[in-house]
């Protein structure tokens, strides 16, 4: 049977590229095979199973590119035509696709022995070393230390922290729902989804901050302080990236 539904797929590559996520990413968030992600972005269906396995596919993409996926699944019932009957257990689990258990091995008591031995043994290291480190404490007084009855030197004050200075804030407020990807200077990811129209959203990160933003003129931007105003047209996708200091796009 040859399921097709036009434009589903379109999306679904659409928001994996905007999330900057290869297929072979994408294949081991979902688990889903590198080829069916290739297929169903063709909007080719046929090699899912059906729809009750279509359905699911599409959803789990859905959610790992950031796109609501029961939005997504909604969309891709009224191209389907409708949402689809319930799905009979015995059709799912099919006598003739048996489930083959793998056969129980006894435990490996040789192996958890010496495990425990190792346990042990480290763990008595690692007293003895401890203990001839405080003994070592007692009778060696560390220079400049204050002897039996002085009072200990008032500590300096605590300065600043190296790094504050380095900080990135960036907030956006949404006019008109978008997507968003925002990530720190190592790529670590601090947001990735769709923000309603109203929405404010605050990230704070050290070095720099970039952002990808599908509907630029539904979002204002405002970065360390300064209100930067819309960074683009409505529909079209930008990125920028800010560092600390000065709120300009680098």
């Amino acid at each position: 049977m040859n399921v097709r539904s036009e434009g589903i797929g379109a999306t679904l590559a659409e928001a994996r590229r905007a999330a900057g996520l290869t297929v072979s990413q994408l294949s081991a968030r979902t688990r889903i095979r590198e080829a069916l992600i290739y297929a169903i972005e063709r909007d080719d269906l046929s090699q899912c199973g059906g729809d009750f396995y279509a359905r699911g596919h599409v959803r789990n993409i859905a959610k790992a590119v950031g796109l609501d996926p029961d939005a997504t699944v909604a969309r891709y019932d009224e191209i389907q035509g409708g949402v689809p009957g319930p799905v009979r257990a015995a059709k799912v689990f099919q006598a003739d696709n048996p489930i083959k258990l793998r056969e129980r091995r006894s435990p490996n008591w040789s192996m958890a022995l010496l495990v425990a031995l190792a346990i042990v043994v480290i763990f008595g290291i690692v007293r003895v070393m401890g203990g001839e480190g405080e003994r070592s404490a007692d009778v060696r007084q560390r220079p400049g230390a204050p002897s039996a009855g002085q009072s200990a030197p008032p500590r300096p004050a605590a300065a600043a922290p190296a790094g504050q200075a380095s900080m990135v804030e960036v907030s956006v407020r949404t006019t008109a729902p978008s997507w968003l990807r925002v990530v720190d200077a190592k790529g670590r990811r601090l947001f990735t989804g769709t923000l309603p129209a109203g929405k404010t959203s605050t990230w704070k990160a050290r070095d720099k901050v970039r952002i990808v933003i599908g509907n630029a003129g539904g979002v204002t931007l405002k970065v360390n302080g300064k209100d930067l105003g819309v960074p683009g047209a409505p529909g079209e996708t930008v990125r920028r990236s800010f560092g600390p200091g000065a709120p300009k796009p680098r």
